[in-house]
């Protein structure tokens, strides 16, 4: 079940992403005068399809990756006298760049919105408090101390774990000085601390910036009482039941739910004796810990128990709520900055300063959107509008096949007088399909590697 919904998840993600894009194209071309022929959204055989009354035909086929809009043009075959002045061709530069460029506008106008719409439903993230700081690490050197709280990155406000976390990833691949502004509890007073990197992070998979900056971040004390017990685990078959207090484990004492965690994972196939409090009464129970295979190869142990969280205190959360104007403003920022990294991102690829590892194709794409519409609806509509800006941005690169290609041709035609030459075209269409395909092999080899 999990699998199905994964799927189809993506695929709604896919269908809105793709509609909006081709829904920009289709109606700049109305405006302009363009006749459209087809809208449709995926490839290959039509399964379902209509017209309307202009006579374009909707439909929706069968290989559901991407989509199309097909206009009359004299290049594509023979058009009628009487339709002649409703041929793509046949129109100003200016009416063709802006039809072409109106997809990937659709695709910033829908991240914008759907930002509106969270931003509206409010938001609220944990402060970044220092729990620990790993010895050597880039925060070490910078002189972070546990209980500091930090309030900036390179002179960029982080509020929340999400900011810092995106402040961090603008680093990746960077080198240089980066630069922590912090205080510490009950004071107003700032402190700016640096630290040197070199081309950090640029050889990673999947970068965790906090973990990689050798910071982990304040979390509320998990308590050792159990608050769940997984069907058919060695915890249910041994006898240990939801609201155990686990006081005891061969012997010893552990003062978190980390270091007993990690004593278990050490013990694959060993029995441990698990000593609980029960209703008042103490319990010595054995349990064998499940022998578990990692991504990494790595086989840890595991007992099937989950613990009970302590509640977030107030003072370590940060609420927003916005009206609808500031939520729109709030939108428009979101778009803009994520615009930028996004940008930032392939210089860096392009540049070597980040690891084409980090390429993800639809294989991860549909698991992140399967996990974020389980998440809720606010972190949906926050990948469906990440995912928007991402598909503006590669659109609008200039290579042949894609609409900035087009874009590109254009703009040689509006300054020369005269298209570019259809060998030229030809040329270029090749290049660029290479391109692209090289791109997407190589995404997809990607996702493969990380199943």
């Amino acid at each position: 079940m999990d699998f199905i919904q994964t799927v189809i998840w993506a695929l709604v993600a896919l269908g809105v992403l793709v509609s909006f894009h081709e829904y920009g194209h289709f109606l700049v071309a109305r405006l302009c005068g363009v006749k459209v022929l087809r809208f449709s959204v995926g490839f290959g055989r039509r399964l379902v399809s209509r017209y309307d009354r202009h006579g374009t035909e909707f439909t929706l086929s069968a290989i559901p990756l991407g989509g199309y809009v097909k206009m009359l043009d004299e290049r594509e075959g023979p058009v009628r006298e009487d339709e002649l002045h409703m041929a793509f061709n046949r129109k100003s530069v200016w009416a063709r760049m802006a039809i072409v460029a109106a997809g990937p506008f659709a695709n910033f106008l829908l991240a914008i919105v759907f930002f509106w719409v969270v931003f509206m439903g409010g938001t609220a993230g944990p402060v970044p408090i220092v729990q620990s700081v790993e010895a050597g690490s880039v925060a070490a050197r910078a002189g972070l101390e546990p209980g500091q709280e930090i309030i900036a990155v390179d002179g960029e406000s982080t509020p929340t774990w999400q900011a810092l976390n995106w402040q961090l990833a603008n680093r990746l691949g960077d080198s240089g000085t980066i630069e922590f502004s912090v205080r510490y509890p009950d004071s107003e007073l700032e402190y700016h601390m640096e630290a040197d990197i070199d081309r950090w992070m640029s050889g990673k998979e999947v970068p965790d910036p906090v973990k990689e900056v050798g910071l982990e971040l304040w979390t509320p004390p998990i308590t050792m009482v159990l608050s769940q017990v997984t069907a058919d685990s060695p915890a249910e078959s041994a006898g240990l039941r939801a609201g155990d207090r686990i006081v005891l484990t061969d012997g010893r004492t552990f003062d978190d739910w980390g270091s007993w965690s990690a004593y278990v994972r050490a013990r694959p196939g060993e029995e441990i004796l698990v000593e609980v409090e029960r209703d008042g009464t103490s319990l010595e129970i054995p349990v064998v810990p499940r022998e578990v295979t990692l991504e990494s190869g790595e086989s840890v142990g595991q007992i099937g128990v989950l613990p009970v969280a302590e509640s977030w205190p107030e003072d370590k959360v940060r609420t927003y709520h916005y009206g609808v104007g500031g939520a729109f403003a709030k939108g428009l920022q979101e778009t803009w900055e994520k615009t930028l990294f996004t940008l930032n991102s392939l210089k860096k690829l392009l540049l070597g300063q980040l690891s084409t590892k980090n390429l993800s194709g639809p294989i991860t794409i549909a698991k992140v959107a399967g996990s974020s519409a389980e998440a809720g609806w606010q972190s949906f509509l926050s990948l469906l509008a990440l995912l928007s800006i991402s598909l503006g941005v590669l659109n609008l690169l200039p290579i042949p096949v894609l609409d900035g290609g087009h874009l590109l041709y254009y703009g040689i035609e509006a300054i020369k007088g005269s298209p570019v030459s259809e060998r030229v075209q030809m040329i270029g269409l090749q290049v660029g399909m290479a391109l692209v395909l090289g791109i997407m092999g190589l995404a997809l080899y990607n996702d493969i590697l990380r199943l």
